[in-house]
């Protein structure tokens, strides 16, 4: 499997920190995945019967900025799903993100055998759904997202693992997305660069970063994070990585 050893030590080593893990999800993945996923998510996939993020992305959305009710409605979709078809792998991603938020918020609550327990399930589904489905869009970003921002406020060394997956992830994704990405919205379009630049900066390899922090810059749209790429690129990033602006509220 994909990093396990390493995935493995993370969640050991680095979640016995008890990091304010759900505030980093409700906060920062949300401008991951609620633009990645409503306008780059499938862009560049073959037309299926259904997306399963439509089906519960505004749930999951909702849940992850403090609706516990509309969490537990796209959990319980994402569970029936897995029940009707067990190698579902959108469901299967959608639901170890669920699964990482809660044990964000059992960290908080000083509940660290719960938070471990959520933390190693969710992660391992959301790498056995990228192994069921490696080039798909609607697998590699949510995952890639969540990894990105779950990460953020951990330890350098528990966090570095999880991170070059998550660029793997999007590295794939744009490879995937490369037949029609002149064609998405700049805002899509800057998400997915700010993501890759971003995550290459915070793992030491500052030339990566500049070429993606510069392809945002003539590529995204305008944004906060447009911004901040240009500031990076001057030698005056800020020290807060903002926000992707009031794009979607999952409401």
């Amino acid at each position: 499997m994909e990093a396990n050893w390493a995935v493995t030590a993370a969640v050991e080593a680095g979640m016995q920190t008890r990091l304010p893990f759900s505030l980093t999800l409700a906060g920062a993945t949300c401008a991951y995945f609620v633009s990645l996923m409503a306008s780059t998510g499938v862009a560049a996939q073959a037309p299926q019967a259904a997306r399963f993020d439509l089906e519960v992305r505004e749930d999951f959305f909702a849940g992850f900025t403090g609706n516990p009710e509309r969490l537990a409605r796209g959990m319980a979709r994402a569970e029936a799903a897995l029940a009707a078809a067990p190698e579902h792998a959108e469901a299967m991603v959608w639901h170890g993100g669920g699964l990482l938020f809660l044990a964000g918020q059992a960290f908080q609550s000083g509940d660290t055998a719960t938070g471990m327990e959520r933390f190693g399930r969710g992660l391992g589904e959301m790498n056995k759904a990228v192994e069921l489905a490696p080039d798909r869009v609607g697998v590699r970003i949510p995952r890639g997202a969540t990894l990105f921002e779950a990460t953020r406020f951990m330890p350098a060394a528990q966090a570095e693992p999880l991170l070059r997956l998550a660029v793997t992830d999007f590295e794939r994704a744009l490879e995937l997305q490369a037949p029609v990405f002149d064609s998405l919205g700049g805002h899509a379009r800057g998400e997915l660069l700010f993501g890759l630049a971003d995550g290459y900066a915070r793992l030491g390899d500052g030339e990566k970063a500049r070429q993606y922090f510069d392809r945002m810059t003539r590529e995204g749209g305008p944004s906060p994070r447009r911004e901040y790429a240009t500031a990076w690129l001057s030698g005056k990033a800020p020290a807060a990585v903002p926000a992707c602006g009031p794009c979607h509220s999952g409401k």
